[in-house]
């Protein structure tokens, strides 16, 4: 488990992850190269699974979001969609649900016409049926994971 300060440099990193050694020792009050070999540990421990920007999908053409359930047309078909999906670039994120639908799939597109499209893809690609909900509006996203004393 982590102890305190390996929480708060976790913290300071959630909240920048282009955050310097020098601002992260500053926020822990440890020196440079011992935030330094913290850091090491905790992604060689998985705790850190890497770096990631955060991008604006508007500003790269991709302004429509959207959440897609599937659920697979036949009960007895393999419960592959995830491999069988993975291709498709639209696709940010697949998780596995519980409720009627197997998977909730979060999606990006340029447009209505373009989600119409990767609707129909998903539904030959997987055989499954869908249920879409077209995002208005996000306040918030990407998050800091709250981490726990």
């Amino acid at each position: 488990m982590e102890d305190a300060v390996d929480r708060q440099i976790i913290t300071e990193i959630s909240r920048d992850a282009r955050a310097t050694l020098a601002q992260l020792s500053e926020a822990v009050g440890l020196s440079s190269s011992a935030v330094q070999s913290r850091l090491r540990r905790l992604e060689s421990r998985g705790v850190i699974a890497g770096y990631r920007p955060i991008l604006d999908a508007e500003a790269l053409g991709k302004p429509l979001s959207a959440f897609i359930e599937i659920t697979p047309l036949d009960p007895a078909q393999p419960d592959n969609a995830p491999e069988l999906l993975q291709h498709i670039n639209e696709i940010e994120a697949c998780h596995s649900i519980a409720g009627n639908a197997s998977y909730m799939l979060f999606v990006r597109v340029a447009s209505p016409r373009a989600l119409e499209e990767l609707v129909n893809g998903i539904r030959l690609t997987a055989n499954v049926s869908t249920h879409t909900t077209v995002v208005l509006q996000t306040y918030y996203e990407h998050r800091p994971i709250a981490v726990e004393d």
